[in-house]
């Protein structure tokens, strides 16, 4: 394989991964109205600009972090209260991508690919399981 086409697979798995990714940030927030039923919970109203404000930012924010190469020394603690929170976030993700099934066919009927419906759900299993895989064996 050429340099140019490893390039593009790259660029197609990355792509292939980023619109898994923000098709189940889009689940969490749009379908389950997280934000709108976390303002409700806390009588908070008022302040759903800043949740929402806090969500961009926290995802821009925390992506940049992920590319550069920072190193936070955190003391024990501080490390386990991180952890808290990124398996509440990763929690609340993973339920909302149990969610995206109902998005799905609204999506593919939109799009025009009702009929390869059955293919779409096996190729994001698939990339789920090779993925995995791939992680878990060689990464």
């Amino acid at each position: 394989m050429t340099l140019l086409g490893e390039s593009l697979l790259i660029a197609f798995i990355g792509l292939a991964g980023g619109i898994a990714v923000g098709s189940g940030m889009v689940a969490f927030l749009v379908v389950l109205d997280i934000i709108p039923r976390l303002a409700q919970i806390t009588y908070s109203f008022t302040k759903i600009r800043a949740y929402e404000a806090a969500v961009v930012l926290g995802s821009l924010f925390f992506t940049w972090v992920d590319f550069s190469d920072i190193e936070l020394p955190l003391f024990p603690m501080g490390t386990a209260i991180v952890g808290v929170f990124a398996g509440c976030f990763v929690g609340m993700l993973a339920a909302a991508l149990t969610e995206i099934i109902n998005v799905l066919p609204i999506l593919a009927k939109r799009v025009g690919m009702d009929s390869y419906m059955i293919l779409l759900l096996m190729a994001m299993i698939f990339g789920k399981v090779f993925g995995s895989l791939f992680e878990w064996l060689f990464y």
